[in-house]
């Protein structure tokens, strides 16, 4: 691995900033959040195609991958429903104090996966988001459903990437992401019949976009779906996975700053949110942190 140079540094917190831009592009398009992941995943299936087919590599997998990977997609779109209907719902601010959740999902879930205990520092940890969960409902019990939608969307990315990671080693990144692009998009379009007839606004669906909402689109499938994935894989061959998770972690800081700045009094919150958002982001940053340092001192016990 070679040392990375400070304009990698730079990169990979550009790429960290393009991924707390999405639920800003999401309040900008004017369709809903299902019409939205809707064309999203469509427009980003067709260009992994076209970069898969562009470096030579093979589209097969097995068929029992292929289920797999069609499956997760599912829940990525499940994800992204969530996530862009928590921040109409709410705010873009919300939105990201409830994805800030994510890593420590993960937590939970992996050692169930694995069939192995929790560690006692992920469930001192878990404690403590509850603690700022709790801070944010009690000063911002308006934004409640909003919040939830957020949280649920955390867990549920939290589940397809700790299933991406069975598979990376058998598989390119841009083909797993491929096929897991096509079945959120076609999950999407197996669930817009139902949408329509309970969920929508008026009982009809918003599958025309203004000219600047396929801007936006097209920013969202491939800037912050196609370019930033590629990006992150490439730096991981110079960045330990330490470094580029904990990087990570600083996505809902930049995404508040960012919504504030875009969206200016709207994004205002009370002290209590601000409050609440720390302690989840110390528990969020703590964690690798804590991880390392655990692992350092058993090596240097041994």
């Amino acid at each position: 691995m070679s040392s990375p140079a400070p304009k990698d540094y730079l990169h990979l917190h550009f790429i960290v900033l393009i991924w707390g831009f999405t639920a800003i592009l999401g309040l900008l398009i004017s369709i809903p959040a299902v019409e939205l992941v809707f064309y999203r995943t469509l427009l980003a299936f067709g260009l992994l195609a076209g970069v898969v087919k562009a470096q030579g590599k093979s589209f097969r997998l097995s068929r029992k991958h292929l289920t797999i990977m069609l499956g997760t997609g599912a829940l990525i779109s499940a994800h992204w429903i969530l996530f862009f209907a928590a921040a109409r719902v709410a705010t873009a601010s919300v939105c990201l104090a409830g994805m800030a959740t994510c890593s420590l999902w993960t937590a939970i879930l992996e050692p169930l996966s694995q069939r192995r205990p929790i560690r006692g520092i992920e469930l001192f940890l878990g404690i403590l988001v509850v603690a700022g969960l709790y801070v944010i409902f009690h000063f911002e019990f308006d934004h409640a459903p909003g919040l939830t939608m957020a949280i649920a969307s955390a867990m549920l990315a939290s589940i397809f990437t700790i299933i991406n990671g069975r598979y990376t080693h058998r598989y390119e990144a841009q083909v797993i992401t491929l096929y897991e692009m096509g079945g959120a998009f076609v999950s999407t379009a197996l669930f817009l019949p139902f949408y329509r007839t309970t969920l929508a606004e008026g009982g009809q669906l918003q599958l025309v976009p203004v000219a600047t909402d396929w801007l936006y689109i097209a920013l969202l499938a491939g800037v912050c779906t196609v370019y930033a994935y590629s990006a992150a894989v490439q730096l991981m061959k110079k960045f330990s996975a330490f470094a580029i998770n904990l990087t990570v972690n600083l996505e809902p800081v930049y995404g508040i700053v960012l919504a504030f700045l875009f969206f200016g009094e709207k994004e205002r919150m009370t002290p209590g949110f601000y409050l609440g958002t720390l302690v989840i982001l110390l528990a969020v940053l703590a964690y690798p942190a804590l991880n390392r340092w655990k692992a350092t001192g058993t090596l240097i016990r041994n």
